[in-house]
């Protein structure tokens, strides 16, 4: 389950797995994630981004950045699941996703 998005969440990085590296983006600078990513990327196999509420955009722009400038021809977006969950205590629905990236 992905966190509450509230305004200043900061992005995470936790790796259970040596060859997954999960990133909870928060609303850190685009650039600063992309860039604490990449010696990620050179240890694991595969990223997942997994972002909800307003942080949606910047979990794609850091894929496109990584995937399409940074590790051009390197790495692809290997999958992409759109979802929304219920809060509770809130009564509303908050859209995530989850970009799954790997090396070529």
């Amino acid at each position: 389950m992905l966190k509450d998005d509230t305004i200043n969440e900061p992005s995470e990085i936790k790796s259970l797995d040596p060859n997954e590296c999960v990133f909870y983006v928060g609303n850190d600078s685009v650039m600063k994630n992309a860039f604490d990513l990449i010696p990620h990327f050179g240890k694991s196999e595969k990223i997942i981004l997994k972002a909800k509420g307003n942080s949606i955009p910047n979990a794609v722009a850091i894929a496109n950045i990584l995937t399409e400038k940074m590790l051009k021809g390197t790495s692809k977006i290997k999958k992409i699941n759109v979802d929304s969950e219920e809060i509770h205590e809130m009564g509303r629905m908050t859209s995530t996703i989850e970009i799954v990236m790997s090396k070529n």
